[in-house]
């Protein structure tokens, strides 16, 4: 994971752990799921306890997710990135990457833990290999759709922090990962099925 998205505990002077406070209104990023809207916070009785809970609109599909607050941290939930991040995110995806697994079992894997983590480095190194590996032969289905969503994930996160417009940006990447493949292609001509 990237060292901007690693979750911190932090403490309070008592060294009681602060929880995330997300307030309404606000855009995080779900793992797997995208981008999210913060619609309310409320409380919901759960056998003799009364919990907090963010009610978290997917922009994606427009479903409802009920997190516990207390645990919105565990579950990977973050603030979407900013501009320092952005412009990291524009570097990496016209960046060389590391070779791509001739195993496609261990890629399948590694690829789908990686758009689990909600870590949009991450989904820019499952984008860049999945294009690399589909120029030299037709993606099976799985990988045909982790490469999707790996794109979705990257664009929507741009996209909805407000950092460039959907018919900008998608161009933009796919001239990106080209370029990174192009690049690839010196160090690693080919990969051994």
């Amino acid at each position: 994971m990237a060292d901007w998205f690693q979750p911190i505990s932090l403490l309070d002077d008592f060294g009681e752990k602060i929880i995330m406070k997300l307030s309404v209104g606000e855009k995080i990023s779900y793992p797997s799921q995208g981008i999210c809207l913060v619609e309310n916070i409320v409380e919901k009785k759960i056998g003799d306890h009364l919990m907090k809970f963010y009610a978290l609109r997917v922009l994606s599909d427009n479903s409802t997710i009920f997190v516990p607050v207390a645990n919105a941290e565990t579950v990977g939930i973050r603030p979407i990135i900013c501009l320092k991040e952005y412009k990291s995110l524009i570097n990496r995806l016209g960046a060389d990457f590391e070779n791509v697994s001739d195993d496609w079992k261990s890629r399948s894997k590694e690829y789908g833990e990686k758009l689990q983590s909600g870590d949009v480095f991450a989904a820019v190194d499952v984008l860049k290999k999945l294009t690399f590996l589909s120029h030299e032969k037709k993606l099976s289905f799985r990988e045909q759709t982790l490469m999707e969503k790996a794109r979705f994930l990257i664009v929507s996160e741009i996209i909805n922090a407000g950092l460039a417009p959907e018919n900008k940006i998608e161009n933009k990447i796919t001239k990106l990962v080209g370029n990174a493949c192009h690049k690839h292609f010196d160090t690693q001509p080919t990969v051994i099925h």
